[in-house]
């Protein structure tokens, strides 16, 4: 009997159980998929896909980089609250995977460890010029 000839309707597929690791069609062949190169990006999230399941968020989504490169070029005036309760003010000069360099007005320029930062947020905000209601 030629397997390829019989076709199972959806509804018999979902009523069997299948066991956890059916997909091994490459193993007798030498191919393995642990022993064989590792698939694509693109072809494992289609195949992903295809089989209903979620696909893995991206590890860069670039929203901290656009964040950085707003800032920047609109010379907004940042306050940088590091890990010990220091506040740094000042502008974002440059920024890489692991620093941010600030320039201050009344201070030298400083290079923070992103490590060492707590959160910052914009020097205006802290005047009151927030819309959520607190003050302080």
């Amino acid at each position: 009997m030629n397997r390829k000839l019989i076709r199972t309707t959806l509804a018999e597929v979902k009523g069997r159980d299948l066991p956890p690791h059916k997909e091994r069609s490459h193993e007798g062949r030498g191919q393995d998929r642990r022993g064989g190169p590792p698939p694509s990006r693109d072809s494992s999230a289609a195949a992903a896909a295809a089989q209903g399941r979620k696909r893995i968020p991206p590890s860069e989504t670039n929203a901290e980089i656009f964040y950085y490169k707003k800032q920047m070029d609109a010379h907004t005036v940042m306050v940088i609250v590091l890990r010990d309760g220091e506040e740094v003010e000042g502008t974002i000069e440059w920024y890489d995977r692991s620093a941010l360099k600030v320039n201050r007005k009344d201070a030298p320029n400083i290079l923070l460890l992103k490590h060492n930062i707590k959160y910052m947020f914009k020097a205006e905000d802290r005047a009151g010029g927030g819309d959520n209601g607190t003050s302080g």
